[in-house]
């Protein structure tokens, strides 16, 4: 049997956790009725035996502890609640225990946030992982020397498994049961829980708001400017001239600021303004792609697609409501 252990540090996301812990105990079920053995042998480990979860509102008993020092094949780290350094700081031991048990051949998977314990001890470091879109940022300023990307559901490598979303981790446990168990037993549970499985991208998910916890006043009043007038023909350097700086100091001081370029903020800016209006009114594409600032059609849908993982249109379809679905039909 493939040995899993949910850590359960003290600021865990307990439905989360519970909810992915139930994928797998749901494929055992689908191999028994199929005259198969269960695969998977699932137990909580924690540093203590009863943990104390929501201020103590939860209390959790454990299957094991890390002083037992009971040997699993994967360590799964669930969704931190609260701040990231605080929980960090807090489960230092769970946190010593990934580092242990990655350096004698575990494999390590995270759900969504929960991506903080493996990154703090190194195990990510120079990887490309998966975390929330929300998050991103955060994350790739607490922890620098890990390649941080939204643009994915899922992603795996060499025994390390990263997913991006509370809801979307369980496409991790979906990955895992097909990897350990089989590919029917996989589909039996994403129909089961009725998943949509052919799902790869937070982008139609991810909403842009930029990134303005920072100490530069002039990168600031920049983002406001680009914010309150996106429609307009806005160029690096007639920013650089308006805020009295040069091209390359602007670009420089924006991109350390914000974590993007100047072409690319106001490109998001600019699509998440066109999602709104595709969400809310009753415009044809071809109107809101004017009034967002762009007058090419293939430069507007690639640039869209670019951020958002979908067409203008197909975005409209998903998300549009009764009251755009109308407009969604007159220009395609």
């Amino acid at each position: 049997m493939v040995k899993i252990a949910f850590l359960l540090p003290e600021q865990a996301n307990i439905a989360t956790l519970e909810s992915a812990r139930q994928g797998f105990l749901a494929a055992n079920q689908f191999l028994q009725r199929r005259g198969q053995a269960p695969r998977f042998q699932v137990s909580l480990l924690g540093a203590a035996p009863q943990v104390r979860l929501e201020g103590g509102r939860i209390q959790v008993l454990v299957d094991a502890v890390l002083a037992d020092d009971q040997p699993v094949d994967i360590g799964i780290s669930p969704p931190l609640l609260g701040a990231i350094p605080e929980a960090v700081r807090g489960n230092g031991a769970l946190v010593e225990w990934l580092r242990h048990h990655r350096g004698r051949g575990g494999e390590v998977a995270s759900l969504c946030v929960g991506a903080a314990l493996p990154a703090a001890g190194g195990l990510l470091d120079g990887q490309r992982a998966v975390v929330h879109w929300a998050a991103q940022s955060d994350y790739g300023r607490l922890f620098p020397t890990v390649h941080w990307v939204s643009d994915r559901v899922v992603l795996a490598g060499k025994g390390i498994y990263t997913s991006g979303g509370a809801f979307s981790a369980a496409h991790l446990v979906l990955h895992l049961i097909e990897r350990h168990a089989d590919r029917d037993t996989a589909i039996w549970c994403a129909k089961y829980f009725q998943l949509d499985w052919s799902r790869h991208s937070q982008l139609p998910f991810a909403v842009f708001t930029g990134h303005k916890a920072h100490a530069d006043d002039v990168v600031r009043a920049i983002q406001d400017h680009i914010e309150g007038r996106y429609a307009e023909r806005i160029t690096v350097e007639s920013l650089a001239e308006r805020f009295l700086l040069g091209r390359r100091t602007l670009e420089r001081r924006f991109r350390q600021a914000t974590g993007n370029s100047v072409l690319e903020y106001l490109q998001r800016i600019r699509v998440e303004a066109a999602k709104r209006q595709l969400e809310t009114s009753r415009k044809t594409v071809a109107e809101v792609m004017y009034e967002v600032g762009y007058s090419d059609t293939k430069a507007f849908r690639d640039v869209f697609a670019k951020y958002c993982g979908l067409s203008p249109v197909a975005y409209r379809e998903q998300y549009g409501g009764r009251a755009a679905e109308a407009a969604a039909g007159v220009r395609r």
